[in-house]
């Protein structure tokens, strides 16, 4: 993977007005330049999709490099059925599952050292503020959501992405998917009351 400071490209072509396709094809020949333009182009619909998944975190910001690393890494099993972007969307929901999952995992090996110590924990979180805006609000009601369920949420209510084009980048039927959705709204509505009770 190149680095994606701008002054470490090796320019071989101006990149800026070329074609998708065209990108992917000078990235394949090894045009650093063409992999910044492609990382320019879609690091911030990458961003919104992993701040809604995992917040504003540093988690977030690590998903997202790996998420173009991954693309890089894997350029030859990229086949042009989908745009750059809904296949960068895939790798990056997938990962934010992945560290979803993770953290989860070090959360359950953690507790029950909290339990032992009153439930003191500084990895605790509390939303005693009252004047949370409703983006942080809905960004801490998410978090509290399955990987899987936010991941719908995500993409369906918060990106527009259809129910069959969700279905695509999550790898699920579409029924599937309209279960989940249906699932976690309804349990998006029991947390969103309980913190407005807080």
């Amino acid at each position: 993977m190149p680095d994606l400071n701008e002054n470490a490209f090796r320019i071989t072509a101006p990149c800026t007005t070329m074609e998708e396709s065209e990108l992917v094809n000078e990235i394949r020949k090894g045009n650093d330049a063409a992999m910044y333009e492609l990382v320019i182009r879609n690091q911030q619909a990458v961003a919104r999709v992993l701040k809604a998944m995992l917040g504003d975190t540093p988690q977030a910001e690590d998903v997202g490099q790996e998420t173009f690393i991954r693309f890089w890494s894997n350029i030859g099993a990229y086949r042009h059925e989908a745009k750059v972007s809904t296949y960068l969307t895939r790798i990056a929901i997938n990962l934010a599952i992945n560290e979803s999952r993770r953290q989860k995992r070090r959360y359950e090996i953690e507790r029950p050292f909290d339990q032992r110590t009153n439930g003191y924990s500084q990895t605790t979180s509390q939303n005693g503020s009252h004047s949370i805006d409703d983006a942080e609000h809905l960004q801490t009601a998410l978090s509290q959501l399955e990987s899987n369920q936010r991941a719908v949420i995500v993409l369906r209510m918060l990106h527009g992405y259809s129910t069959k084009e969700t279905a695509d980048l999550l790898g699920i039927p579409s029924g599937t998917v309209l279960s989940r959705l249906s699932r976690a709204l309804d349990k998006l509505k029991i947390i969103l009351l309980k913190l407005d009770e807080v």
